[in-house]
């Protein structure tokens, strides 16, 4: 049986979601831990995505296949067990039975991230929110939000030396609010290169202190080279906050 897991984790102190052979300390191998110790075997979670170290996900899924056949039809006391062998930094939400050929990273047809950023000093927001205490056109952000859109390939915003196949994404939605001394970016795409949400935050905050006019913003875009953007932003503002899939592929 394969099953999709939902689940959500806060990143900090974790080398993001992906098993690593040099670092004990990944949310992937964490819960393929977890899940064994319930289940009674071995369990290889397959996560949407990897997600890089210090970033947290409102909601993330993951696949993996068991035996056992009563995980939906008993769903609470199988949540229940799995969140009390993990720490509270991580939490599963939902168990849905998949087709068998269900595979939660390339199944995904959307995936939407959110940049938090807190312009005023707040104790409480520190690890997960980025200080930014500098002056902002939040309407000109705006306008690189829509010439943002208009593009279908960012290699200018990809992590150098990554081995994407493509560099070509569609991007469905992007847009800068003000809510209060807090600051957040949503963009929402069929896929994301790697550091690519990062770099562009980082990008159009250079936009909005005045240093890249939107000429410049959309230059760096077709130049399509990373050392023209601004430096990617810090890992602990950003969130994974949904990712979408076909109906077909679920059962239960």
């Amino acid at each position: 049986m394969r099953y999709f897991l939902q689940l959500s984790f806060k990143g900090t102190g974790y080398h993001g979601w992906q098993e690593q052979s040099n670092a004990s300390d990944t949310i992937q191998e964490i819960c393929n831990k977890a899940l064994a110790k319930v289940l009674k075997h071995p369990v290889k979670l397959t996560g949407a995505g990897r997600t890089d170290t210090g970033v947290h996900a409102e909601t993330f899924f993951a696949h993996f296949d068991t035996p056992l056949e009563n995980l939906v039809t008993e769903k609470n006391e199988w949540l229940h067990k799995f969140n009390s062998v993990t720490p509270f930094t991580i939490a599963f939400q939902d168990i849905r039975k998949v087709k068998d050929n269900a595979n939660a990273r390339f199944d995904a047809t959307s995936r939407t991230y959110r940049y938090d950023i807190y312009t005023q000093k707040n104790p409480f927001l520190y690890n997960t929110a980025l200080f930014f205490p500098y002056p902002l056109d939040i309407d000109k952000m705006n306008k690189a939000c829509v010439a943002l859109q208009e593009y279908k390939e960012f290699s200018s915003f990809k992590k150098t030396q990554s081995n994407n196949k493509t560099d070509t994404c569609t991007i469905k939605y992007a847009h800068w609010e003000m809510k209060g001394d807090k600051l957040s970016f949503t963009i929402t795409a069929d896929r994301f290169l790697r550091n690519m949400v990062r770099a562009i935050v980082g990008t159009m905050l250079n936009v909005g202190n005045g240093k890249f006019t939107l000429k410049d913003f959309t230059n760096i875009i077709e130049n399509k080279n990373r050392s023209g953007a601004g430096a990617s932003v810090a890992a602990c503002g950003l969130y994974l906050t949904a990712i979408e899939y076909p109906a077909k592929i679920f059962i239960s």
